[in-house]
């Protein structure tokens, strides 16, 4: 179409999963926006060395076995380390990395964390949007329009729920349809069901993760509980066939 901004994706496996970088505006085919997108790639599979709990050479795993103590792991994983201990305490426990009982597993955290830090070099791209997708996740870099994002239906995920339009930060989608029953209630030690899919948006798509995932750990009290997260929008699934919808002001 005449007047159509220029476009560019990319999509490399990356973290276990597809990671997709959608550009558009000026240069989205240029260049710069290429070693911007390579840099991206890079910085995740930098983050995949250092977090990986597959990989036993990676820091995590070191830490994990006590291998390694924390202040002689890289400042990235005493930071992730530290936004583990925060989201953990913001959630009321919900949101923990030490659930398991495996010792510190920052793998719901890390993903975002690590794609809000690997796309730098895109976001300073002057009149370059994009929208960064993983796993669920996406972060949105502004570009004065919208994207508009498909929020998978966890019952039949050829479907889709809603259509949302996000200008800027991130939206994250939690839940069973992708992993099945894999997010645990710390109270009960046990898998919940009550809550199919929990999807946020907000300025920070890694608080936005660590919202949606303590929602989906919460069960039905969540329908109450996201009314009190400020300046964030999304909606919940639940397993008795209701869909609760949000927004919040800042």
């Amino acid at each position: 179409m005449s007047g159509a901004p220029e476009r560019r994706a990319w999509v490399e496996q990356v973290m276990g999963m597809p990671i997709s970088v959608h550009v558009r505006g000026p240069g989205a085919r240029g260049p710069d926006a290429e070693r911007a997108a390579a840099g991206l790639f890079a910085s995740l599979r930098a983050a995949d060395a250092l977090f990986s709990t597959y990989r036993p050479e990676s820091q995590v795993s070191r830490l994990r076995r006590g291998d390694l103590d924390l202040v002689e792991c890289a400042p990235a994983v005493r930071e992730v380390h530290s936004l583990c201990v925060r989201a953990r305490a913001a959630t009321d426990g919900y949101f923990d990395a030490w659930a398991s009982g495996d010792g510190f597993d920052p793998t719901g955290l890390v993903k975002t964390w690590a794609l809000e830090r690997a796309a730098v070099g895109l976001a300073a791209l002057p009149g370059l949007g994009a929208a960064v997708g993983a796993g669920g996740d996406i972060l949105v870099l502004p570009d004065g329009e919208a994207w508009r994002i498909g929020i998978e239906d966890p019952r039949d995920r050829s479907r889709t729920v809603a259509t949302v339009p996000v200008r800027e930060g991130g939206i994250a989608t939690s839940g069973i349809a992708a992993r099945g029953a894999h997010i645990i209630d710390p109270r009960t030690g046990q898998h919940v069901t009550e809550v199919l899919s929990a999807t946020v948006s907000g300025p920070s798509l890694l608080w936005a993760d660590v919202w949606a995932t303590a929602a989906v750990a919460r069960g039905a009290e969540a329908v109450d509980w996201v009314g009190g997260l400020p300046g964030t929008s999304g909606l919940l699934v639940l397993a008795d066939g209701g869909v609760h919808r949000w927004a919040n002001p800042a």
